[in-house]
């Protein structure tokens, strides 16, 4: 069994649009801040990568499905865990939820690169952090 990472939004009126629904593309801020969050989680930053390993982890795509909105104030928690891995990157599930409801879900492709945006090997040190959110589909 893999483990999740959780992070917990609430929705502010800065989030939202004049009727008080989520902006679509907020959604995608949402998710980005429960990376990171979980990122730090397991000792590591953005930036203690592109110090420590000349890496960076981009988004190569994403795929969302939009199932229900979220509304002003609302609390939302976002669970996230890796789909599958490969030498140089990985997927991530997210799924977004107001109380038991899942109102997104999203499937986000990483990729560690150099800083001239050629794909580099996970180092190994971060592989073995992730190693326990990994689900049973690992690629090499």
């Amino acid at each position: 069994m893999h483990e999740n990472f959780f992070h917990n939004i609430k929705v502010y009126y800065e989030d939202t649009d004049s009727g008080g629904v989520v902006y679509y593309a907020n959604y995608l801020k949402f998710l980005e801040r429960a990376r990171t969050e979980a990122l730090f989680s397991i000792g590591y930053s953005n930036k203690k990568i592109k110090e420590k390993f000349n890496s960076l982890i981009i988004v190569k795509s994403c795929n969302i499905d939009y199932k229900k909105s979220a509304n002003l104030e609302d609390e939302l928690k976002i669970r996230s865990f890796v789909k599958s891995i490969t030498k140089t990157s990985f997927f991530m599930n997210q799924i977004i939820s107001r109380d038991d409801e899942t109102i997104v879900e999203a499937q986000i492709h990483l990729v560690f690169v150099n800083e001239n945006g050629k794909p580099v090997k996970i180092p190994d040190e971060i592989y073995s952090q992730f190693k326990p959110y990994f689900c049973d589909s690992i690629k090499t």
